[in-house]
């Protein structure tokens, strides 16, 4: 018996995604807006790695009782202190605020682990002072900014500077749209949900830069095709190979989210969001770019050969 590959979809779909990228402009831009009012009102909920303070892991001897613990830390005095479920029902993470100084923070850690007595072992204690937090910050902005400039000159090479503008408008609106998110659901923006925007952003370059190099071939086989035709002709060939990808990517990351445990949740919940909205940028938002910069039908690397 011969097996046939697995289709998400028929080889030969005819979907005018040109003529819904009006309407995708037009829900990008208010999803952005509102992303970016989001960050303005809310803010980040950012994490120790970039405010400071101190982390404590803890394991208690039976089911921990979260609101027993909290009720009990709070009446410490060290301003806000933070507890979650961390792994198993005993595993217990201890956020404290940044202290005045260094020995603050270690006489903050004390009196925690003193208040939670000898039955509860103290498994880990992280100390990240706001100098570091600070370093981090402007590391992370850095490298998100430079990743930016990377593709920029490097789609510019390859290809044109169309291209490349196409290419970065649909990195900024994952970007934005995933900040947007993390702002409005509360997750802790830490140094692994920068990882995750690093690699939503070479997720999504892969798949933009799989339909551009389609465009392109097509911009020197069929010269006489109307551009729009021709973007929606070059996005349904690789439609399904497109499609399959994402659904094997996120078979993998649904299971990480479900079962891989809490240490690494955020950051594929946020790499679950960017393969969504990846996708979705690059048809719907990097290949109509071309058509409002006027990609010419000569272009340097599309003559016929």
């Amino acid at each position: 018996m011969r097996w046939k590959p697995i289709r998400l979809i028929p080889d030969d779909t005819k979907y005018p995604f040109m003529r819904w990228s009006r309407f995708g402009f037009f829900l990008s831009g208010i999803l952005c807006t509102i992303s970016i009012v989001l960050f303005a009102t809310i803010g980040l909920n950012y994490g120790i790695d970039f405010k400071g303070g101190s982390v404590i892991t803890i394991r208690t001897t039976g089911p921990a009782e979260i609101d027993q613990l909290r009720a009990e830390l709070n009446g410490l005095g060290l301003g806000g202190v933070e507890l979650q479920q961390f792994g198993g029902p005993s595993d217990v993470l201890i956020r404290l605020g940044a202290q005045a100084d260094d020995k603050a923070e270690q006489a903050a850690q004390a009196k925690v682990k003193q208040a939670l007595g000898a039955g509860v072992e103290v498994r880990s204690t992280e100390t990240v002072g706001p100098k570091v937090s600070q370093e981090l910050t402007q590391q992370a902005t850095a490298a998100v900014m430079l990743s930016l400039l990377f593709v920029l000159i490097y789609l510019w090479v390859r290809f044109e500077w169309q291209f490349a503008v196409g290419a970065i408008i649909s990195l900024l609106h994952d970007v934005t749209l995933s900040i947007g998110l993390f702002c409005l659901i509360g997750l802790e923006f830490n140094l692994s949900i920068i990882a995750a925007i690093l690699t939503i952003i070479g997720y999504s370059l892969n798949d933009t830069v799989v339909v551009f190099d389609r465009i392109r071939e097509f911009l020197r086989k069929f010269k006489s095709m109307p551009l729009a035709d021709l973007i929606d002709f070059s996005i349904n060939s690789v439609l399904p190979r497109t499609l399959l990808t994402s659904v094997a990517t996120m078979m993998a990351l649904i299971a990480l989210y479900l079962f891989g445990g809490e240490v690494i949740r955020g950051f594929t919940f946020a790499m679950i969001w960017g393969v969504v909205v990846g996708t979705y940028s690059s048809i719907f938002i990097a290949s109509p770019v071309l058509i409002l910069l006027g990609t010419k039908r000569e272009m340097p690397g599309t003559e016929k050969v």
